[in-house]
Parts: C-alpha cells; structure tokens; sequence
C-alpha cells in the first residue's frame, strides 16, 4: 500500500494544492483509515473480552457505568454517540448478565435509569487489565497511544458539533 501520496509528515498542506485523483485514493481517505483502525482494534479486544463474557459494546458501555452510575439511557446514549435502537438490545443483554438493572425513573416514567448490580461492580476488578493487554496486543507504544488518543478526542469534538 502507498501510504504516503499525501505528505502525512507535513502538518498544514492546503487542499487546493492536491490533485483531484490524488483525493480520491482510498488510502488518503479520513474515513477509510479511521473505519480499518476501529474494525482492528474492536477485533483486537474480543480475546481480551471474550473471558469476561463481553463484547466491545458491552465493554464501553460498562466503562461509562464504572465512571457514573444510575444514568438514564438518553444521558448513556449521548456519552456513547449510541442511538436508543442499538443502546437498548446492548442493556438487554448487558441486564441477563447480571450486570445492570433498569428501572423507570421514579420522578419522570418517560426514562428508564440504568444502574449497575454487584456483579457489575465487582466485573470492574476484573477489568482493569483490559487497556494494558490492549495496548500490549500492539506495537504501538504508551507514548504514542496518548498521543494519538487526545488527537482523537479533539476531532471528536470538532466532527460531533
């Protein structure tokens, strides 16, 4: 693959100075190399999940649990960039396991609120290995990761305005 028709090294190029054909290369393609890199990464987590019975949805999801509990699915929905159709089989699943309840919100039925169960909690002990064994499942560096991570996130703000 030619991964450098773009000049990726050069930090501020203008647009206007590359050719049309050269736009239209897959390779030089925002989405396409951001849509490789999450497809390998997720396959990247299933051995590390598959001994705690987790997907890569099912993970994430626990992950924003972990950080704030007894949230409601539009507020979990939001953090995850998840719509209620692919949220609400995910919490189903997620509930059978033993790992969350939802109940209806006492002061408002319209929302449901998510909470984790003791064996959802106790499931973030086991847990904490995951982003080491992740990163170590690369060869990509800690440094580099970082890096790389509050790059993402800035774009992420920048695409989800």
């Amino acid at each position: 693959m030619d991964h450098n028709s773009m000049d990726t090294k050069q930090e501020n190029y203008n647009l206007s100075d590359i050719s049309p054909d050269e736009t239209l290369k897959l390779d030089n393609q925002l989405c396409f190399a951001l849509y490789v890199c999450s497809k390998e990464i997720i396959r990247k987590y299933k051995p590390i999940l598959d001994p705690l019975g987790l997907t890569y949805t099912g993970y994430i999801t626990l992950l924003a649990l972990w950080e704030e509990d007894n949230i409601t699915v539009k507020d979990l929905g939001k953090r995850l960039y998840l719509d209620s159709g692919t949220l609400t089989p995910l919490l189903k699943k997620l509930e059978a396991s033993g790992y969350i309840e939802r109940e209806r919100s006492s002061t408002d039925e319209r929302n449901v609120v998510i909470r984790l169960t003791k064996k959802g909690l106790q499931l973030k002990l086991e847990a904490y290995h995951v982003p080491k064994d992740l990163i170590c499942s690369t060869n990509f560096d800690a440094a580099n990761s970082l890096q790389l991570l509050a790059g993402l996130h800035q774009f992420m703000e920048e695409i989800s305005e």
